[in-house]
């Protein structure tokens, strides 16, 4: 344990000197409100992928809140084979939205377009044990609000709805939040794990949307393609660098290992930590 504290000095030392915050342009002033935003790509005869091009694009222009920018620590201990590790990455405080801090809509995306933002961030999307120790760590916990299910589902009207419900239930921590306070259960997770390639297609994979006594709505489920995504869907970006006792490596590198897997994952190794970026139309 004595080793553990002066790897944990060390790593405080060295990542307070070096904030952890995502590498994107700054907003711009006349960029599109979350409300602007969510009307201007509402249209029913969108293509799914023309949608998530617009999105891409946004996001990478620099149009997402300034309370998503500060990443967020979240730090885990545990002993394999006798030795204490600590673990710490960095996540969105909450899950990936466009428009300002005062006017958001979160964005629903397919894996696709998420791995997308993933890569261009140098980020990861969690694991399910990384959404739930993410919701262990949150100071803000909201009551999820299911929207019954219908075929709209997966269309931005219903993403709208949602967005104002979430809004509402987080009135009354609008300084917290603005401050980039860890927030969860307000969407289920699109995750990283090894049932993406368990079957003959490509699936997305989900998890959480953790109730108030932080058990998980949703369990670890891979039964939509990969071209799905509906309004209960949030994406959360855990940036690639993660400190293990002080020492910098990547999530990739620890979820390959066939031991330290498990200081992330709770389904073993996972040899490939990323969604495959297909074409929409291969199905």
């Amino acid at each position: 344990m004595k080793q553990l504290f002066i790897f944990l000095l060390v790593s405080v030392f060295f990542q307070n000197a070096t904030a952890q915050e995502l590498r994107l342009k700054t907003r711009k002033a006349d960029a599109l409100t979350g409300s602007e935003f969510g009307k201007s790509i509402a249209d029913s005869s969108l293509a799914l992928s023309d949608r998530e091009e617009i999105i891409y694009k946004e996001i990478k222009g620099g149009n997402i809140p300034d309370f998503l920018r500060q990443l967020k620590k979240v730090s885990y201990t545990s002993k394999i084979n006798n030795q204490d590790y600590l673990i710490e990455f960095y996540s969105l405080p909450d899950y990936m939205a466009i428009g300002s801090d005062e006017d958001y809509i979160y964005m629903p995306m397919t894996p696709i377009l998420a791995q997308r933002v993933a890569n261009l961030l140098k980020c990861t999307l969690p694991t399910k044990k990384m959404v739930d120790l993410i919701y262990q760590n949150a100071s803000i916990k909201l009551e999820p609000q299911p929207i019954s299910p219908t075929k709209a589902m997966t269309t931005v009207p219903i993403f709208i709805t949602h967005n104002e419900l979430v809004k509402m239930q987080l009135k009354p921590y609008l300084v917290q939040h603005k401050n980039t306070e860890l927030t969860a259960g307000n969407k289920k997770d699109v995750v990283i794990s090894n049932k993406i390639y368990t079957e003959k297609t490509p699936k997305v994979v989900i998890y959480g949307w953790h109730k108030l006594d932080g058990k998980a709505i949703q369990p670890l489920y891979n039964k939509h393609t990969n071209t799905w995504a509906d309004y209960s869907h949030g994406i959360r970006l855990i940036q690639n660098k993660v400190f293990m006792n002080g020492k910098k490596t990547t999530i990739a590198k620890v979820l390959a290992d066939p031991i330290l897997n498990l200081l992330l994952s709770d389904e073993g190794a996972i040899e490939k930590a990323y969604y495959p970026i297909t074409d929409y139309n291969i199905y």
